[in-house]
């Protein structure tokens, strides 16, 4: 398996939850705190357990056919980096699968933290055999050829969902766990999180507060004010 170089962005964001990054980003105005809407863990556990990726993207575009748009020339799962997390997008109302578990077992190969599907996947068995974090929403059985081609590797892709207006670029951030998936933009990684160091010390607090039998109100102007 190849070895990412060490990122100080992604060892700080191991000690936080995907809700701890979106609260930062509130604060920083971005919007939706930077959640992707539908997007829920599928392997090794379906929304259970502590599993959680955090990484650069490495983002694939699938379009339709028709798309004048040429297929891409190599295919996008062998350039994967170490560390990255894969984001692959697909149009909307595809009932193919567009990801499966030979994709995860070279992604694994090749050092990927997980993936994030913005569409359909399948082989949920042997994703979950190969112990590989996948968050999608939702799953298939038939491949993707007779609908779709591979566009853009590399390049910014749009979230697939009429509930918001989100961009995924390369190299930003994504974090996932039990709790859906967030991107936090790369130019704002810095500025958010001294921003969630500093909310998970006052809800800490808080939590004893409330334990003890202080009210919400009470603990919430003492601690986050």
């Amino acid at each position: 398996m190849a070895t990412p170089q060490s990122d100080p962005i992604v060892e700080a964001l191991q000690e936080y939850t995907s809700c701890d990054v979106s609260d930062a980003l509130i604060k920083l105005k971005f919007r939706n705190g930077g959640f992707l809407s539908g997007l829920t863990m599928w392997s090794p556990e379906r929304q259970d357990g502590s599993t959680k990726i955090v990484g650069p993207a490495y983002t694939v575009e699938y379009a339709r056919l028709d798309d004048p748009r040429p297929k891409y020339p190599t295919h996008y799962i062998d350039s994967v980096p170490a560390g990255a997390v894969v984001f692959v997008s697909c149009p909307p109302k595809i009932p193919n699968a567009v990801y499966g578990g030979l994709m995860s077992t070279r992604a694994k190969a090749s050092g990927a933290v997980g993936s994030v599907i913005d569409g359909r996947f399948r082989d949920v068995q042997e994703q979950r055999d190969l112990g590989y974090p996948i968050f999608a929403r939702d799953v298939g059985t038939a491949p993707p050829a007779e609908l779709l081609k591979v566009v853009g590797v590399n390049v910014p892709v749009k979230l697939q969902t009429d509930e918001q207006d989100m961009t995924i670029r390369p190299g930003d951030y994504l974090i996932g766990d039990i709790n859906g998936v967030v991107v936090l933009p790369k130019e704002l990684a810095e500025q958010a999180i001294p921003l969630m160091a500093k909310q998970v010390e006052a809800d800490s607090k808080m939590a004893v507060a409330i334990a003890g039998g202080m009210s919400f109100t009470e603990a919430s102007k003492m601690y986050r004010t």
